[in-house]
């Protein structure tokens, strides 16, 4: 697909990887609508991208479903869209005892709940030829302790991905997962980062991640797992799940550790 033109319906814009891909997204030459949270760095960002008459902005809570509703009601979204990215996620680094039950609903909520809604409400409106990009993770596929909230919605966001791309074949419309490994952004917890340091986990910058997703979107590449070995991981748990059960086991003195520590914080990666 070329995405000169065409309406991008991006959420989570304002931070982290939807920033990255909002940048992306309009040096390719695509009119967005950058849905986030907070309406003063939408609007900055819709200022600091390229040809920022192009662009608006939508501000909701994807939790809420009467914010959801009104995002549905945006004069950009009369006339059809042509891309839906559902970027928005929260994640949780806390062993499950450890997380309330208001930190559990709201990764459960956003991760899977409001793109499911969203893609649903939206899919009348999807010109065709359409993309429908959901941005997991390879924890999508690979259970992680200290993840495990985030595993299950992120787990979740993929079976979704699948089904409903064979769903809609043959309709104009595609369906893509593009799952990256960890990024670094200001939204997620110092223990998540110092833990992934401690282990030697490589970790991407957003516009890494933002350049491998365009690219994706562009080719219409049905699945992509970025990263070396994480993308390898996922295809060995799939195959032989007892031989990642034992490389993880090696490292959960060291994954606790920092799961359990003071500094351990909720937060959100393409959230507001």
């Amino acid at each position: 697909m070329k995405l000169q033109g065409r309406l991008v319906l991006l959420t989570g814009a304002s931070g982290g990887i939807g920033e990255a891909l909002a940048q992306e997204l309009a040096a390719q030459g695509a009119h967005l609508l950058l849905q986030g949270r907070k309406g003063a760095a939408l609007e900055r960002l819709r200022r600091e991208l390229s040809y920022p008459e192009r662009h608006q902005i939508a501000i909701a809570d994807l939790c809420s479903a009467a914010d959801r509703a009104r995002l549905l009601q945006h004069p950009a979204l009369d006339e059809g869209l042509d891309v839906l990215i559902n970027n928005a996620a929260t994640t949780q680094f806390a062993w499950l005892e450890d997380q309330s039950a208001e930190q559990v609903e709201r990764q459960l909520r956003l991760n899977v709940e409001a793109p499911i809604q969203l893609t649903r409400a939206l899919l009348p409106r999807l010109r065709k030829p359409a993309v429908i990009m959901n941005v997991g993770a390879n924890l999508g596929a690979v259970g992680h302790a200290g993840y495990s909230v985030y595993c299950a919605s992120k787990f979740a966001l993929h079976g979704f991905s699948e089904a409903l791309g064979r769903e809609l074949a043959d309709s104009g419309i595609r369906v893509i997962h593009f799952a990256p490994r960890t990024t670094r952004t200001q939204l997620d917890s110092e223990a998540a980062y110092a833990m992934n340091v401690a282990l030697g986990t490589p970790i991407d910058s957003p516009f890494e991640v933002a350049e491998y997703a365009v690219i994706t979107l562009c080719n219409e590449t049905r699945r992509r797992w970025l990263g070396w070995p994480q993308a390898m991981m996922v295809r060995l748990n799939a195959l032989c799940p007892w031989l990642v059960d034992r490389w993880l086991a090696r490292q959960r003195t060291v994954i606790e550790r920092y799961a359990r520590h003071g500094l351990t914080k909720g937060a959100e990666h393409g959230a507001e």
